[in-house]
C-alpha cells in the first residue's frame, strides 16, 4: 500500500509540472515552449491509449499509428471541406458538410477508429505472439498506403488545415488555450483507464493477459474482453491523431506509418508499460531528445536508442517505476 501511494505522489508531481512548464513559457513570453509542452501532451495521449491495451492487455500492437492517423485525416477532411464550403458527400439527396467544430470531429474520429479497430481486432486477437504484432501491422500498413492512394485528400504531399478548428467560442488558435484543451482531455483519457484498471473489466483484461484459460473456465470469453480494450485504446489513440492535426495544422501519411507505432511504443516503454503515467513522462522525453539533442546532432535518435535499451535492460518499470522505487526505499 505504501508504494502505491508513493507513486501517487509522483504522478501528482508530474501533473504539476507540466502544468507549471507552459505557464513559465506565458510570463516568459514564449509561445513556442507552451506549443512544445503541448505536442508532449498529445503524443502521451496517443501513449495512453497503447498502453491500455499493451499494459493491461498485453496487446503489443504495432498498428496503433493507424488509429492516430485516422483521427488526423478526419480532423483534417472535415475542416477541409468547411473551409472551402464543400459537401463531404452527398447520399440519396442527403447533403452533408463538413465542419469546424471540434466536438464533431472528436466524435467522428473516435466512432470511425472504433469501427476499424473492431474490426482490425477481430481478426488480429485469433492471433497471439509476432502474429499479432505482424498482422496489426499489416492492416496499419494498408490505411498508411491508401491515405498515399488517395489524391483527393492530398495523397503523399498530405492535407492542409488551414484554420484551427473551434471549441465553443473559445479562442483555439492562443497556444495556452489550445495547450489546456489538450490538457484536460489526456487528464480524462488517464480517469477513464485508472477506473478501467480499477474495474471487474480491468481485472478480466489483467487476467486474460496472464492465463486466458482460467478466464474461459470461470464463464468469461476472454476475446470480448481483449477486442473491448482494444477499441477503447483504438478510440484514444484517435483523439489524440484529432489533435496533432490541429496542432500542426496538417496530416499526412506519415501519421499512419509503422515509424509512427513505434515513436508510440516507446513513449509507453520508456516511461513505464502498464504505469499510469508512463505516457507522459515517455513522450516529454521524446520531444526532449528530437528537440534539443536533434538541434545538435542529426543522429539524435541514436543517444534515444541508448536510453531505451537502457530503460529495457535494467529499468523493467520504466522511468516512473525506477523512481517511484527509489521512493519506496527511502
Amino acid at each position: 500500500m505504501l508504494s502505491i501511494n508513493r507513486e501517487q505522489k509522483l504522478n501528482l508531481l508530474i501533473i504539476v509540472v507540466i502544468l507549471a512548464l507552459p505557464s513559465a513559457a506565458l510570463w516568459l513570453q514564449e509561445p513556442f515552449y507552451i506549443t512544445l509542452m503541448t505536442k508532449v501532451v498529445i503524443l502521451a495521449l496517443a501513449g495512453v491509449g497503447l498502453n491500455l491495451a499493451l499494459g493491461l492487455g498485453g496487446l503489443v500492437s504495432f498498428g496503433h499509428a493507424a488509429f492516430f492517423g485516422i483521427g488526423g485525416y478526419v480532423a483534417g477532411i472535415l475542416a477541409s471541406h468547411a473551409f472551402n464550403d464543400e459537401w463531404l458527400f452527398s447520399f440519396f439527396g442527403l447533403q452533408v458538410s463538413g465542419s469546424s467544430s471540434m466536438l464533431l470531429i472528436w466524435l467522428l474520429a473516435i466512432i470511425v477508429a472504433a469501427i476499424i479497430a473492431a474490426v482490425i481486432g477481430y481478426f488480429s486477437l485469433r492471433t497471439q505472439g509476432v502474429y499479432f504484432i505482424m498482422i496489426t501491422l499489416a492492416f496499419a500498413q494498408m490505411i498508411y498506403y491508401f491515405a498515399i492512394a488517395w489524391p483527393a485528400y492530398g495523397g503523399e504531399d498530405g492535407l492542409s488545415i488551414y484554420v484551427r478548428n473551434q471549441l465553443l467560442s473559445l479562442n483555439t488558435a492562443d497556444p495556452m488555450i489550445f495547450f489546456a484543451i489538450c490538457f484536460i482531455l489526456l487528464m480524462a483519457a488517464l480517469a477513464l483507464v485508472s477506473m478501467l484498471r480499477n474495474s471487474h473489466f480491468g481485472a478480466a483484461l489483467q487476467a486474460a493477459r496472464q492465463n486466458e484459460q482460467r478466464l474461459a473456465a470461470i464463464g468469461i470469453r476472454p476475446f470480448g474482453i481483449k477486442l473491448t480494450a482494444f477499441v477503447i485504446s483504438a478510440a484514444i489513440t484517435a483523439l489524440a491523431g484529432a489533435l496533432f492535426a490541429d496542432l500542426n495544422r496538417f496530416v499526412s501519411p506519415d501519421m499512419l506509418s509503422w515509424h509512427t507505432s513505434g515513436e508510440i511504443m516507446i513513449f509507453v516503454i520508456l516511461g513505464g508499460v502498464g504505469r499510469l503515467m508512463g505516457p507522459i513522462v515517455g513522450a516529454a522525453l521524446y520531444v526532449l531528445f528530437e528537440y534539443y539533442l536533434g538541434g545538435i546532432t542529426e543522429h539524435w535518435g541514436l543517444f534515444l536508442g541508448i536510453l531505451l535499451l537502457t530503460v529495457v535492460l535494467f529499468a523493467r518499470g520504466g522511468i516512473v517505476g525506477l523512481i517511484a522505487g527509489e521512493l519506496k526505499h527511502e
